[in-house]
């Protein structure tokens, strides 16, 4: 694979919005459920990755709406994006096997 890894605020910003288009605190929380509390992005961080994923054309703004007088954008995933998260997955996904393997774990033979 020539693509860089992801980041894995990235990576999880993408799955929250596997499912359902978001707002930024939307995603914070969906983010923090996803990984049982383990991570709960800072306002700065979260936005800096927004801003990274829609330059990358991975998500995309897909309306805005006035709230309390305040803008606030929707953001969905791009079919691009969802491409990547798919990538992504599988990724870590391969990673973990590898280190279930190499720890003997899930019926797997340790090394020699």
């Amino acid at each position: 694979m020539s693509e860089r890894a992801m980041q894995e605020l990235g990576v999880l910003v993408l799955t929250a919005l596997a499912n359902a288009p978001r707002h930024g605190y939307a995603i914070a929380q969906e983010v923090k459920a996803i990984t049982d509390g383990r991570v709960v992005p800072r306002t700065g961080a979260l936005y800096g990755a927004l801003d990274r994923l829609l330059a990358e054309g991975l998500i995309e703004v897909e309306r805005e709406e006035v709230v309390d007088s305040r803008a606030r954008r929707i953001f969905a995933l791009s079919t691009a994006g969802r491409e990547r998260l798919a990538v992504e997955a599988e990724r870590l996904a391969a990673t973990a096997r590898e280190a279930r393997r190499r720890l003997g774990i899930a019926g797997t033979a340790a090394p020699a």
